[in-house]
């Protein structure tokens, strides 16, 4: 494959990404309203299930969509135990920049946008070279 052929598939892959990461988000912040405005849970609580929520949307579209990869269909249960892995690690960080945000008098909803920048980054870093590597 060429170089530019590679790069627009970087490219692509990454805009991809973007989208499936807009999923993500918008579907567990709507998660997080709900469960915040409407049913007035505390944050650890709100923030654990639209988590929860948004990650599987993430999962399924990142593994089939995003970083499809035919020889990765043998790894399901190595795939599965890597992202909920990073998952874990990310819900320990989001949480900790929530919960910090908000102690110094930033609400939550605009802390998930701010935090969604850190792990736009982080994630796609981790997806690509450790969750969904090429085989």
């Amino acid at each position: 494959m060429s170089v530019n052929k590679k790069l627009r598939a970087r490219i692509l892959q990454f805009l991809e990404y973007m989208v499936a990461g807009g999923a993500y988000f918008w579907t567990g912040y709507l998660a997080f309203f709900l469960l915040d405005k409407g049913l007035h849970w505390n944050l650890f609580a709100t923030t654990m299930v639209s988590n929860l929520i948004g990650w599987s949307v993430n999962f399924v579209l990142q593994r089939y969509w995003v970083f499809k990869n035919p020889r990765a269909k043998g790894h399901m249960g190595e795939t599965t135990g890597r992202y909920i892995f990073i998952t874990l690690v990310n819900f320990g960080l989001n949480y900790l920049i929530l919960a910090g945000l908000k102690g110094i008098g930033i609400t939550p909803y605009i802390g998930q946008f701010l935090s969604s920048g850190f792990f736009t980054v982080w994630n796609y870093l981790w997806y690509r070279f450790w969750v969904f590597p090429e085989r």
